[in-house]
């Protein structure tokens, strides 16, 4: 026991941690692929005049 961790803190704090960290990187490619919603920002194309997105 070093700073009062004992063992069985380290088996409930760990799996959450790794959980907190993959909850915020799954969060981070949810952002980064919102630029990707409409295949003209993915491709390029300019919309023409009153054209909509295809993603509201």
């Amino acid at each position: 026991m070093v700073f009062g961790i004992t063992r069985q803190y380290l088996w409930s704090v760990v799996p959450l941690f790794g959980f907190g960290v993959g909850w915020f990187l799954d969060r981070k490619e949810t952002e980064r692929m919102t630029m990707f919603r409409d295949k003209s920002a993915l491709y390029g194309r300019v919309l023409k005049d009153g054209e909509k997105p295809s993603w509201p």
